[in-house]
């Protein structure tokens, strides 16, 4: 039972072969899904994993939570130690300054990224938990189909 479960968490909900150039990323925490969205229609659907500790906006620098609000995927980057990663904008200007009235860092480098590297094999398992500092997770052949519908300036929205 399960492996039943675990595969119907992994395999994304819809997905087009080859998912078209999309205008808008919409991340759903408490669905734990990653939505490609273009003109409102949504191309395709996929499971993520988030920080490990992922209720509630990130706050600061080591909390292993995921941030919410509005950002944009701002460069990616193929040699990342994770397979393949779009970074998010997170820390914007808001983040920097609660961060700043908290007297903490607000962290950074929050990215969609796939598994480890030399380690995409673990996905069935890895995806069925929160593991990251705070970035979203996805399998690497997911991640392949979320880098090639995405180009750099697209908005992302992060709900909780």
């Amino acid at each position: 039972m399960f492996w039943i479960v675990a595969f119907l968490i992994l395999v994304p909900i819809r997905l087009e072969a080859d998912v078209a150039r999309v205008n808008l990323v919409r991340i759903v925490k408490s669905e734990a899904r990653l939505y490609l969205v273009n003109a409102d229609d949504v191309a395709a659907v996929f499971p993520v994993a988030f920080g490990a500790n992922p209720e509630g906006h990130k706050q600061e620098e080591g909390d292993e939570r995921t941030p919410e609000g509005r950002y944009v995927l701002d460069y990616k980057k193929a040699d990342s130690t994770y397979y393949r990663a779009i970074h998010i904008s997170y820390p914007n200007e808001e983040d920097r300054r609660r961060a700043k009235a908290r007297g903490v860092s607000p962290g950074g480098q929050i990215m969609i990224h796939g598994q480890r590297n030399g380690l995409g094999w673990l996905a069935p398992i890895t995806q069925l938990f929160n593991w990251t500092d705070g970035c979203v997770a996805l399998s690497n052949s997911d991640m392949d189909r979320i880098w090639n519908a995405v180009e750099v300036g697209t908005t992302v929205v992060i709900e909780p």
